[in-house]
């Protein structure tokens, strides 16, 4: 029994560490996407040649296996390509175009709350302790803060937030939908199938963008490099430490992980792309920060006391 303990730990443990390792690399690709739509390529484009990446590179270590179980099981990896891949990206990609990459990064962060209140009335055992939504309502002040902190010359543009908050709805339906799938299939396997359906689903899409960009433009250092980071790292290694991080801490705790992100947005963006930083934007991590650590440490007190 103990030892059956260590190992919960551990696998725990490496959960939470590849929570934050993936937040990262999400926060960092925010910016990475806007070098890339600064140099002419278009938000499905970009969102396509990243997915085809990760594919290629899963598809070389799991590839033994070609279909799920069923045919119910195939429409839902289906679906978590359309909402984690197709439309998640494409209305990211399309807000970087009209909003702050901040603001982007940090209205995307509402999905927490969003799977939150979606798994609180989908799955009674899911539903959130007192710890968990206090810490969750402390972060989400600290969002509103750095967003203020984005958009504070006035210059908000309304559809890149709409955009923004359609993803995060979008990430939000593709938890509830990983949670299924995880007690069933490998994360490989999820990964796989996410990625081939995510291209497959983004494929009309290109009907809307008027031209691709030129293969000259593909070879700039700055291109090539930010490509290979969002598919490698941020969409192929990212999305496997994530579905390890849903199965062993479960959804809501998983998503709260994402407030981390506009934080790495947010220094990224200051010394990457020049934008500001105020002293509310400050206040706004540190709400964050504070209210992950809280909601955390309250729903270990509890566990504890309940034992």
């Amino acid at each position: 029994m103990a030892k059956f303990r260590n190992i919960t730990r551990s696998a725990t443990l490496l959960a939470h560490v590849g929570a934050i390792i993936t937040v990262t690399a999400w926060g960092v690709s925010f910016v990475s996407t806007k070098v890339l739509l600064e140099n002419g390529l278009g938000p499905a484009e970009i969102y396509i040649y990243r997915f085809i990446l990760a594919y290629i590179m899963v598809l070389i270590a799991c590839h033994k296996r070609l279909w799920a179980n069923s045919l119910r099981d195939e429409f839902l990896f289906m679906a978590c390509g359309l909402c984690a891949g197709s439309i998640y990206f494409i209305a990211e990609n399309m807000a970087l175009e009209y909003t702050y990459v901040t603001n982007v990064s940090l209205l995307v962060t509402t999905s927490p709350l969003i799977t939150t209140f979606l798994m609180w009335i989908i799955y009674k055992n899911e539903k959130p302790g007192k710890g968990t939504i206090l810490g969750s309502i402390i972060a989400f002040l600290g969002v509103a803060c750095v967003i203020f902190n984005s958009s504070s010359d006035v210059n908000i543009k309304p559809l890149g937030d709409i955009l923004s908050l359609l993803a995060a709805i979008s990430w939000s339906i593709y938890s509830l939908v990983l949670k299924k799938l995880n007690a069933l299939y490998s994360v490989m396997f999820i990964s796989r199938k996410t990625f081939f359906y995510g291209v497959l689903t983004a494929l009309p899409f290109m009907l809307f963008q008027p031209e691709l960009c030129p293969p000259s433009v593909l070879l700039k250092a700055e291109v090539w490099s930010n490509l290979l980071f969002l598919g490698a790292f941020a969409s192929m290694i990212a999305y496997i430490l994530w579905a390890q991080s849903v199965k062993y801490l479960g959804a809501i705790k998983a998503s709260n992980y994402m407030y981390v992100s506009p934080i790495i947005t947010l220094i990224a963006s200051v010394f990457l792309l020049g934008e500001s930083l105020s002293i509310i934007g400050g206040i706004g991590c540190g709400l964050i920060l504070g209210g992950m650590w809280l909601g955390e440490y309250l729903e270990r007190k509890n566990t504890i006391s309940e034992n």
